[in-house]
């Protein structure tokens, strides 16, 4: 988050406009009425949230529910990992853009060091966490020089690492396309010191291409809405911590779904607001980038760290 936009004065949200524990519960029993098997919890920060465990252990006790996932900066993680496994989580994904100490102060904005998400990911393992998968977003002339030092590191570790395409997410990254560095870039490198094969596309509203090293040591996937965008498969919906329903991560606005909540809705009512609004969704950024960038002002999107990944 810029300090130019969001200083220390910054007004974030008051307590009482976050979602309470019990809200999000509700909503997600809602939500696995009508389908949803896979629940992730993101940020913005997600252990930045007070007794999160306590979010968890509502949450694993909702029959229905077959994959409980969180994604964090890793920041925290060692200070927490025990209690997050012993509350029912069943996977975590660690964002990890590089291994480069120098490279990870600046793509943090100096707020961050890589040694401390490092002795996470090793506090998570120790808690029984496996199979951890590592999220990272390489840009051109930023940390593309040190993705292969990831690569290392996965196979060495055990984990699975997704590289993610450079996305104009947001307002404020001053995203710029000629720093995007192709999904297919990476794997032709990649493929020069490992050999890969393919194991899986994005059918079924999967995002990543996967692919499996040859000498058995560990799968590794791609996420390129860039290059190859999957809105036609994507099956993604986005609950932001002050109740808005999302269904683009670069959506320009959402649905108060916790407003309706906040004023006596039954269930009837909630089931029928929520799949009005999955119903008739027409998103198509990603396919649609190249010309979106050509309007004038620009649109306004929803913040990153307002609604995850």
């Amino acid at each position: 988050m810029p300090d130019d936009q969001f200083d220390h004065a910054y007004q974030f949200l008051d307590k009482n406009e976050w979602m309470s524990f019990d809200e999000i519960e509700r909503l997600v029993r809602l939500f696995v009425g009508l389908g949803v098997e896979k629940v992730r919890l993101t940020g913005g920060e997600p252990l930045l949230r007070p007794h999160l465990d306590q979010l968890i252990r509502k949450l694993s006790a909702i029959e229905g529910i077959k994959d409980l996932a969180l994604t964090t900066n890793g920041s925290l993680l060692d200070q927490c990992a025990l209690n997050l496994k012993t509350a029912g989580l069943r996977r975590l994904t660690v964002s990890l853009d590089t291994l480069d100490p120098e490279v990870f102060k600046k793509l943090s904005g100096a707020k961050g060091n890589v040694f401390s998400v490092l002795s996470g990911i090793r506090a998570a393992q120790k808690a029984g966490f496996d199979a951890i998968k590592l999220n990272a977003v390489i840009q051109r002339g930023v940390n593309d020089h040190t993705y292969l030092d990831l690569v290392d590191f996965a196979r060495r570790e055990g984990h699975t690492l997704r590289f993610i395409e450079y996305m104009d997410v947001g307002n404020q990254n001053h995203w710029d396309r000629s720093q995007v560095v192709p999904s297919q870039e990476i794997i032709a490198t990649i493929k020069q010191k490992y050999p890969l094969e393919a194991i899986g596309g994005t059918e079924d509203g999967e995002t990543s291409l996967r692919y499996r090293f040859a000498d058995g040591k560990g799968k590794i996937g791609f996420i390129s809405s860039v290059s190859h965008p999957f809105c036609g498969t994507c099956n993604r919906l986005r609950l932001s911590a002050d109740g808005k329903m999302y269904t683009c991560l670069f959506a320009t606005e959402g649905t108060d779904v916790l407003k309706s909540l906040r004023s006596g809705a039954d269930d009837k009512t909630m089931i029928a607001l929520i799949s009005a609004v999955w119903n008739q969704r027409q998103d198509r950024y990603s396919e649609l980038r190249s010309q979106i960038h050509q309007e004038n002002p620009p649109k306004h999107k929803v913040e990153m760290f307002q609604i995850g990944g």
